[in-house]
This record gives C-alpha cells, structure tokens and sequence, in this order.
C-alpha cells in the first residue's frame, strides 16, 4: 500500500495494480530481462481504455514504440526536447514497465562525478579491510548492468564531458571493471535487461554538448509538446485536480479558467508574433503548476476554486524567469492579444492585467 504521506511515489508504485494485471494477463514474448512484454509495456504507457489501463504519456505512441525497440537492442535511448515535454515521466514509465522499478537514476549536473555512476567505497571499511565487495558502494549503472535492468540518466548535457564519456565503454563492452577487486569480482558484466535511458532538453544544447562517441552508442528521440489544445486541456485538468486533492482543496478546478490558462500559455510559447513569445518555457509542466497554485489561492485565501485574477498573479513568476523583458510581452499580451478572445473568463483576465508587478 502506498505511503499517503509520500509526494511522489515512483511510478511503480503508483500503478503497482495496473503493472500486476498487465503480468498476470502478458502470454506475449518477452525480450530477454524484461518484466513485461513489448505489447504489455506499450499498454502501460499509452493505456489500454477496455484492460482498465490508464493513458500517462500523452504523446505519440509511436515514439512510445521506438523506445521500446531500442532498449531491446543494444544502444541507449536518448530522449531530448523542450523541458516541461514529460522526457522524465516518459523514461519512468518505460523503466517501471520494461524493469519492473524506476530508481536507478543518476541525476545530472555540473557537480555529478564518476563516482555517482559506476561505483565508490565506504571507506571506513576500505581502511579497515581493504578493497572488498563488503566495501563497495555500487552506483545505479553497476547495480542496473549487475542485476539487469533499466538505468535513468536525467539531463546528461548538464555533466562535465569528462563524466558522461564514462558512459562510452559501458555502453559498447557492456561491462565495468573495478581493478581495485582481484579475481572474478573486478569485471561486472551486464545481464540481460540492463539500458540506459538518458534525457536532455534542447535549451541545455551546447552547455556540455556530448561527443560524437557517445552520441553514436544512442538512438535518439525528439519529445515533442503536446499539439492539440483540447488534449493539453484535459491533462492539465486531470493533473491539477490530483495535486489540489493532495493540497487539500475542497473544490475541483474552474474548467472556464483552466481554458484561459492554457490558452494564454500556447499563444505564449509560439502561436503569435515572435516578438510576442516569451524567452522562458511556457510548458504543459509549468501549466500544471500554475494552475495548482491558482487553485491553491484561490480555496485558502478566499474558500474557492481560483479565478482568472489568480492567473495573472500566478503568471507572473512564471513568465519572469529568464528575461526581465518577458515580463513587459505578457502586459503586451493581456493588453492587447486578451481582448480578442469572446467570454467573461477572458473579460476577467483583461482586467486583472493591472496586478502584474512593475
């Protein structure tokens, strides 16, 4: 039973019952080390409406079926995209599916070392004893070759080149050698089972921009944001219900506001003029948050569900990330893109413009 005081169970946990029925009901072949077959894994991930699967990825299931052809060779999958495109939930989905759990995962950044993703040593008992198995602290790759399974590596290009290309010989020779063991304990080869699935968002390209090495040991994958408005809608609904539950909200989301919030946020990330788009990521994630912290203000500091007034508060940390000039393009946009659209919700939105900051 899952913790109710947990934030964010791993996706294994969360869907325990769906991945359970899938096991049971999968006669399908299985590549070698999965947990499920590919069909089972694809229904997981894009849901299976008449097995009582629910949909997670909202996206195109075909990039679902690329992935899960790749892992069942021998490369790695690299997902790439603009953040807020769901990259992490899809490489969860996918490790929880195809491995059974998700938390072997190396997060990346600039202070991310070798040591995270191979191995290092408790070294009161490397003084104590010497190198030994007892001594060594496995990290997710040489726990994920060693026991088969699938290995999550979030945003790769923010890793010093020097880290990522550890990458290149566990990726090709399929083994991590540890010479300070003697004897059979100092090589670790992968079972079956055992892939990397790595994450980068396109903004980040040229921070540490990998080789052309380790570019080759992937398959590459562009995630893509969501294209139809009814169907960001609904997702944005679906989420912010969860997570104002969860905040103890009493009262669903307006579906009217909902609308004009996501709305603003497609003709904010490129449906008008250039000069009318924001610098910062306008993003179905960032949509989501802002329309749990409308609901947030709107039940505990007036006892109702959040108005198109809190939209144009909650819009302006988003909007002021990255640019102090994006700040002036959403005042533009409310000024003079808001009174187009026809409705009340949008009459609303037009007059609260005087509660941006500045």
């Amino acid at each position: 039973m899952t913790d109710p005081r947990l934030q964010r169970p791993p996706a294994e946990v969360r869907f325990a019952d769906e991945l359970a029925r899938l096991r049971e009901d999968d006669q399908a072949p299985r590549p070698p080390g999965w947990a499920l077959s590919m069909s089972a894994a694809r229904r997981f991930v894009v849901g299976d409406e008449r097995a009582g699967i629910s949909r997670k990825f909202v996206g195109d299931p075909s990039l679902v079926d690329r992935s899960l052809v790749t892992l069942a060779t021998s490369r790695g999958l690299m997902l790439v995209g603009e953040p807020g495109t769901a990259k992490s939930l899809l490489s969860e989905l996918i490790a929880a599916a195809v491995s059974g759990g998700s938390t072997l995962t190396i997060q990346g950044g600039a202070a991310t070392t070798e040591d995270q993703i191979k191995y290092s040593w408790n070294y009161a008992l490397l003084v104590s004893e010497g190198p030994s198995t007892r001594s060594l602290v496995p990290a997710p790759v040489l726990r994920g070759m060693a026991e088969g399974k699938v290995v999550r590596f979030e945003e790769i290009t923010r890793c010093p080149l020097e880290v990522q290309d550890s990458l290149l010989s566990l990726l090709s020779e399929r083994v991590v050698a540890i010479p300070e063991l003697p004897g059979p304990d100092g090589m670790v080869f992968a079972r079956d089972g055992f892939a990397v699935v790595a994450t980068a968002n396109t903004r980040d390209r040229g921070v540490n921009e990998m080789s052309a090495a380790l570019k080759r040991r992937f398959n590459f994958e562009t995630v893509f944001p969501i294209a139809d408005f009814r169907t960001e809608l609904a997702l944005v609904e679906q989420e912010a219900t969860r997570l104002l539950e969860r905040s103890g909200v009493g009262v669903p989301p307006r579906r009217d506001v909902l609308e004009v919030l996501v709305r603003t946020f497609r003709d904010l990330r490129g449906a008008g003029q250039p000069a009318d788009r924001l610098s910062t990521v306008m993003s179905t994630a960032e949509a989501v948050s802002v329309a749990h912290a409308v609901g947030l203000r709107g039940w505990y500091l007036r006892g109702e569900a959040g108005s198109p007034e809190d939209v144009v508060e909650c819009l302006a940390g988003t909007a002021a990330k990255d640019n102090a000039d994006d700040l002036a393009r959403l005042r533009r946009y409310l000024e003079q893109q808001v009174p187009r659209r026809t409705g009340e919700q949008w009459r609303a939105l037009h007059r609260a413009r005087h509660l941006l900051p500045g």
